[in-house]
């Protein structure tokens, strides 16, 4: 029997926040799901990150379709990978630097924010905790980067999206930050690829999620399904909510 994609988002969709925690009932869901589906992940993390990898070491999934379509795995293969103009990621550094913007990346096991206390006063908000690694992030140009992170209030992701009208800042469901995306990329463009690789269609996909990042890709699959705790202009153009 041919396979089809069942896609999710990880944070606040597979990942309840309250406790960051995988339910069971969803572990149980997508055991169900493996036999007649790839399983994927599809989100604004890069999974092979210190702070990813042991969500999915949980969920196993058959391919991720990392950073908002900009890095592709099936299994350990790297099929896909797409890096951010040097020029705009540096134009883009030296506006948030002077605008007093937390933004950057996490590479590996290291974090590249500008105003790095932004950031840890947020995972204190969200966890309790924080234990970044924080480096440089004027190292970020010369590693390559294929998106970055905003942390902090809506107004300063629409600042900057007017600023730079080629990127996306695509709030989280919290609206206290943003994946920031080159325009081109997204989590649909992502499906798409994948299916090519795996000899399916996105019409045969289903996509579960919750966030603005989630919107191209919930209108792409043949089957859009927007969490309960979804953002309402996810609702609007999903074909199913569910609780």
């Amino acid at each position: 029997m041919k396979k089809r994609i069942a896609s999710f988002d990880l944070d606040q969709t597979l990942l309840d926040h309250s406790n960051y925690q995988i339910p069971e009932s969803a572990m149980r869901a997508l055991e169900r799901l493996r036999e007649n589906f790839y399983i994927v992940l599809s989100t604004g993390r890069d999974m092979d990150n210190y702070y990813s990898k042991q969500y999915g070491d949980l969920v196993r999934p058959d391919a991720v379709i990392h950073l908002n379509g900009t890095k592709i795995t099936v299994g350990d293969q790297l099929i896909y990978e797409h890096r951010m103009d040097q020029g705009l990621l540096e134009r883009v550094l030296d506006y948030a630097d002077k605008s007093g913007y937390a933004i950057g990346v996490t590479i590996g096991d290291e974090d590249y924010y500008l105003h790095p206390e932004k950031v840890e006063e947020m995972d204190l908000h969200r966890w309790g905790q924080s234990e970044r690694c924080f480096k440089d992030p004027r190292e970020l140009l010369d590693q390559g980067v294929r998106t970055l992170a905003y942390i902090g209030f809506e107004d300063g992701a629409l600042d900057m999206e007017e600023k730079f009208p080629e990127l996306k800042f695509l709030m989280f469901a919290g609206r206290m930050g943003a994946d920031v995306v080159e325009r081109e990329a997204s989590k649909a463009k992502g499906l798409i690829r994948l299916c090519r690789h795996l000899g399916t269609t996105p019409a045969e996909a289903v996509a579960f999620g919750d966030s603005m990042n989630d919107y191209e890709i919930l209108k792409e699959a043949g089957l859009g399904i927007a969490m309960g705790n979804a953002m309402d202009e996810l609702k609007a153009v999903a074909d199913y909510v569910t609780a």
